[in-house]
């Protein structure tokens, strides 16, 4: 089909309004016909989509030449003017019909064509996208909370800027204790400190919420230590706490080993040390079992076969009475340790610096 300039397509479309007025309904339908089988003509030779709405536009537009024989129609006398109109739009359904398929045909032939150039070798090695993994520290407390939450603890969570009387008074912690002072303790004012432990998560929800209580408090904790390998003014805390009536200390150590042989290993065992804090009475140092010597001496338990894992007890008469439980009514037992202490001796790392210097050559080996 050759290009049609604007002049050209007006003229054609005077001559079919010329011959409308000079022929009746026989010669009208020679029309309609002869429209019908140049469009489908050129429909048929059609190589692209731009060409196609070419002829809808030449033929089915307003000003296309099926619609000027519509408005010719006023010269047809009354009777001849639905037969014609009839005619004219079973005609249009049908180039519509024929439009709409060769419409698809195409975009088809394009779709196919574009997909030949554009196609992808799926055999070709693609490039290595480096993925992150998660910090030593989160893999421990997501795993630690995992243990827990199979044992039906909750997890509780507290603000670490937090008010000294969370944090030491409802603990049983006296003024004069060596922790509230300004050498061990961060204080934003007098009142307001940053948590050095997140046992203020459990004075919280001991003041909140009825026994029975079953958590574990994570979270990160300041506490003012000069940093060196074992040591660090920002670490990570996870606290337990069990209230309910007649919980005992065997209740805690059974708690402790189910742990214990989670994290660490089916073998490990536990031992309890005679030790002394505020807010537990009586209270014990708890230490694992090497797992890594299985107990015989190494240099991850430093030749003891034994390490230190974590501080626990029951918890003290004046810690529910300041929090709004009957002691005499019920017990309970808390335990707490630090994140990073449990990563080292996980992973066998001996400078806990390690752990905050964002070395990525020492985090994806973890």
């Amino acid at each position: 089909m050759g290009y049609i300039s604007k002049q050209e397509h007006l003229n054609h479309i005077k001559i079919y309004k010329y011959k409308i007025k000079e022929k009746g309904e026989e010669n009208m339908k020679e029309e309609i016909a002869k429209i019908k089988e140049n469009s489908i003509k050129e429909m048929e030779n059609c190589k692209n989509l731009k060409t196609l709405d070419e002829v809808r536009v030449k033929y089915l537009g307003k000003k296309g030449e099926l619609t000027s024989v519509l408005r010719g129609m006023g010269k047809l006398n009354p009777e001849e003017r639905p037969i014609i109109g009839s005619l004219v739009n079973e005609v249009r359904d049908e180039l519509n019909s024929l439009l709409e398929e060769k419409e698809k045909e195409l975009k088809k032939e394009e779709l196919q064509k574009k997909l030949e150039i554009e196609s992808i070798d799926v055999t070709e090695p693609s490039k290595k996208i480096a993925l992150g993994s998660l910090h030593p520290i989160t893999q421990i407390i997501e795993e630690v909370e995992e243990i827990f939450l199979g044992m039906g603890y909750e997890i509780a969570d507290g603000p670490e800027v937090e008010k000294a009387t969370y944090n030491f008074d409802k603990l049983n912690t006296p003024p004069d204790h060596p922790a509230r002072d300004v050498q061990d303790t961060f204080y934003i004012t007098d009142d307001i400190v940053l948590r050095s432990q997140t046992s203020p998560v459990q004075a919280r929800v001991m003041e909140t919420k009825k026994p029975p209580i079953k958590i574990i408090c994570p979270g990160a904790v300041y506490r003012s230590d000069s940093v060196d390998a074992t040591h660090s003014p920002v670490f990570h805390q996870i606290e337990g706490l069990v209230v309910d009536k007649h919980i005992s200390m065997t209740d805690l150590k059974g708690t402790l080993e189910m742990f214990a042989k989670k994290c660490l290993g089916e073998n490990t065992k536990i031992r309890f040390r005679p030790h002394h804090f505020p807010f537990t009475e009586p209270s014990a140092e708890a230490d694992v079992s090497c797992f890594v010597c299985g107990g015989k001496g190494c240099k991850v338990c430093k030749g003891e076969g034994w390490i230190e894992l974590l501080g626990c007890g029951m918890v003290h008469p004046n810690v529910f009475k300041n929090c709004g439980i009957d002691p005499d009514e019920y017990t309970g037992f808390a335990f707490g340790f630090g994140v990073e202490r449990i990563a080292m001796a996980k992973f066998g790392i001996e400078d806990m610096r390690l752990l905050f210097e964002n070395d990525a050559r020492f985090l994806k080996q973890f």
